[in-house]
This record gives structure tokens, sequence and C-alpha cells, in this order.
């Protein structure tokens, strides 16, 4: 375990941001912060690999 948990802080800061965004903008403030949110998630992936690649992202068991 050499390496920091980066996707866990990431998650946990996104529902923070999420759970502010429905607690005092309501419904509206609340999906713009999840379609902005799942941009800047793409884009990220996007600039770290220079792929995309959906199906790590799935929890299917063989």
């Amino acid at each position: 375990m050499n390496q920091f948990p980066v996707w866990s802080v990431v998650g946990l800061i996104f529902g923070l941001a999420l759970g502010f965004a429905a607690a005092f903008g309501g419904l509206g403030a609340f999906l713009l912060v999840l379609v902005l949110g799942a941009a800047g998630l793409l884009i990220g992936r996007i600039v770290e690999g220079g792929e995309i690649d959906l199906s790590r992202l799935s929890t299917r068991r063989r």
C-alpha cells in the first residue's frame, strides 16, 4: 500500500459537494454539480491516461 487512495478522497469531496449543493441550492444546483463533476472526471481521465476505458468503471464479476 505505497500509493495514497486518491480516488477515495476524490469521491468523498465530490459527495460533499453534491450534499452541499442539494442542501443549499436545491435540485437544480445538485444536478449542475453532478453534470459538471462527471464532465470533470472524464476530462481528467483523458488528460491522465490519454484514453477512456469505461469497462474498468463497472463492477461486473466473472
